[in-house]
């Protein structure tokens, strides 16, 4: 049987049509993300819906959105779509007549690398988007995490230590979120750019970056902090595996600077996840979502 994701972000909207294991894409659509408001963002959703639909009416269709979704109120929280205070997931149940699965997409992430992806052979599994902003998601057993109120492992917001700060001398970076030294802004992709910029003086694109003669001195502090950010990671949730996705992570050898800068990092001598990057790439959070929405058909059949 066929499946469908659809990746909800702040730009497009992106629907996939999967194969019925949810192993490749089939078909994909994308249409801008209309920002004017919920209804019209909403219309744009389901106009998706109503793509994949047309395929195969019926097909398990599963939605990847950022932000935090209230497990009880299903009202979602996010900066970045319209979205705030009302509930994606009902609006969608009641316009389409069908129940339709809304999973954070960072959750959705984890889930697709845990399930045929990176995170396959382990037991627990934390997704870390590193794009625009840093995102998390965890899956234990290849079980989505329960989250009491839709927050568990939103890393981005968890604040960077003072002494990952302290060795470098860098300021406390106000974000987005109202609150200071959120870990995405300094290892996000606008975190990047904004120590490229702290530490040399010049605005620059990653791609700049990478052939800047002094790009060393900023990655080697970027990896220092994200490493900071996987020791804060292990020492919480101790996951056998980190799988990276987003736009940061494909910089040519990230997982291995990362494991020297965590390595340098260990406590003791334990014994620290392995590192892999995303083997569905930007597909993941959709085929997370799809996979959801299959499982759940699979269990009412």
């Amino acid at each position: 049987m066929l499946c469908g994701g659809i990746d909800l972000g702040g730009t497009k909207i992106e629907a996939r049509l999967f194969d019925g294991e949810a192993a490749l894409t089939v078909e994909t659509r994308r249409i801008p993300t209309p920002q004017s408001s919920f209804a019209e963002m909403m219309a744009g959703l389901e106009e998706q819906v109503a793509w994949l639909e047309g395929h195969a009416p019926g097909l398990p269709i599963g939605v990847a959105i950022p932000g935090v979704i209230d497990p009880v109120t299903e009202e979602n929280f996010a900066s970045n779509i319209p979205a705030t205070g009302h509930s994606v997931g009902r609006q969608l149940a009641l316009d389409t007549g069908r129940a339709i699965p809304v999973v954070n997409d960072c959750m959705a992430f984890a889930f697709s690398e845990a399930h045929g992806g990176a995170g396959t052979a382990f037991h627990s599994v934390m997704g870390l988007v590193l794009g625009t902003g840093v995102g998390g998601g965890f899956c234990l057993g290849s079980r989505l995490a329960y989250r009491h109120a839709g927050l568990a492992v939103e890393i981005g917001h968890v604040g960077i230590s003072a002494r990952a700060l302290a060795r470098h001398d860098l300021p406390l970076w106000k974000c987005g979120c109202g609150r200071v030294a959120c870990m995405e802004n300094y290892i996000s992709g606008t975190g990047l750019a904004r120590l490229a910029e702290w530490k040399l003086g010049e605005t620059l694109t990653g791609r700049e970056l990478e052939a800047h003669p002094r790009a060393e001195d900023v990655l080697t502090i970027w990896a220092d902090l994200t490493a900071d950010c996987l020791d804060t990671i292990q020492l919480l949730l101790d996951p056998d595996c980190i799988v990276f996705g987003g736009g940061v992570s494909n910089m040519p050898g990230a997982v291995e600077r990362l494991e020297a800068a965590f390595g340098a990092l260990r406590l003791g001598s334990v014994r620290l996840p392995t590192l892999r990057i995303a083997q569905h790439g930007d597909s993941s959070g959709a085929r997370g979502a799809a996979l959801v929405a299959r499982m759940q058909a699979a269990k009412t059949d």
